[in-house]
């Protein structure tokens, strides 16, 4: 079955939900346009969530994608935090930033009752989660309105254990994919691979639609990944220059510099592994480290750091998302990109 049938869309493509970066704005344009917008939830609070979702149905009567992380909070480490925060000081003391005052935070939120019972209000067609699956009585909450429930799998065992407890689909997240990985089982990444690869072990040990995410960023890719039996693709760096998009302008500078040719999977951003354009502290603290704290507890230290960075227009502190394929990163409406990606 194609997503066009399993969602009642008009164009093979999901919009990647991309937190930080975008609002509801770019949900509306690609939905408008035949495809499947998505709005990223995990860094909202309540009132905004219902704000969006809102501005999203005023907006549009197609349907659309709502994306939470459902990760399990870590347990707070005094003496992890202190290691991170030992690691930053340089950083802290080159900008005059006293570390005593920056507060301990949870980071981002995971999916919840709460949450369930607003998106109830307003029955979004597709909800979407990275990190696995909140609880089963949640996903049962989800379904019993209609909505199809999505997650992330970046193995094939992931993908079993996603289809046994009764996902409608699967995104099968290669390695080039930007932004933060979906790794829920392990947190190995030698188990990462690429898109391509993933996909045809994926397609060939579930039966659910699977849909290919990592690397696609334009109609070719679209065509290829169809051609290897995926059910449509999902797309997040492609859309990062279109207007729609809140990307920032030091991350859209850097998305059409050299800069974009190396990207690399970094924790030193949320304490968990995603894909972002190399800037000065991977480079500098190396991007996969030991002593961050777990997801999402690193980001609440490094956020001071990447604030008066970008005060002086310098994105060294900041977490560039990228993939590994920027070729389809333009800067033309949303709605045109999305048709673009299904013409092949």
């Amino acid at each position: 079955m194609l997503i066009q049938e399993l969602f009642g869309i008009e164009l093979p493509v999901i919009q990647a939900p991309m937190a930080g970066v975008q609002g509801s704005a770019l949900t509306i344009a690609v939905s408008n346009a035949g495809g499947l917008g998505s709005l990223p939830c995990a860094m909202l609070s309540t009132q905004a969530l219902r704000t969006e979702l809102e501005t999203i149905q005023k907006e549009t009567n197609k349907p659309f994608n709502v994306n939470f992380f459902c990760h399990t909070p870590p347990e707070e480490s005094a003496q992890q935090e202190k290691k991170w925060r030992e690691a930053l000081s340089p950083f802290y003391d080159e900008y005059d930033i006293d570390q005593r005052e920056i507060p301990q935070g949870p980071g981002r939120a995971a999916f919840n009752e709460d949450t369930a019972a607003l998106l109830k209000e307003f029955k979004p067609a597709v909800v979407s989660f990275h990190f696995g699956l909140p609880t089963s009585k949640l996903v049962a909450e989800v379904h019993s309105w209609g909505a199809k429930v999505l997650s992330s799998a970046t193995t094939v065992e992931e993908a079993l254990w996603l289809e046994q407890q009764g996902v409608d689909g699967i995104i099968a997240q290669g390695l080039e994919a930007g932004g933060h990985r979906g790794i829920f089982l392990t947190d190995d990444i030698n188990t990462q691979v690429g898109t391509f690869a993933l996909l045809r072990q994926v397609v060939n040990a579930v039966k659910v639609p699977v849909i290919a995410a990592g690397g696609i960023a334009d109609a070719a890719g679209v065509e290829a990944a169809l051609a290897l039996g995926a059910a449509g693709v999902q797309v997040g760096t492609a859309y990062l220059l279109c207007p729609e998009a809140n990307t920032s302008k030091i991350h859209r500078e850097a998305l059409k510099s050299q800069a974009v040719d190396n990207t690399a999977l970094t924790n030193l951003f949320s304490g968990g592994p995603a894909r972002g354009i190399v800037n000065r502290v991977m480079q500098e603290l190396g991007p996969m480290s030991t002593v961050t704290p777990a997801f999402p507890l690193a980001t609440t230290a490094i956020a001071p750091l990447r604030a008066a960075a970008e005060a002086q227009g310098k994105g060294d502190f900041s977490p560039l998302w990228a993939g590994q394929n920027v070729t389809g990163c333009k800067e033309i409406s949303a709605a045109q990109l999305t048709k673009e990606l299904a013409k092949g």
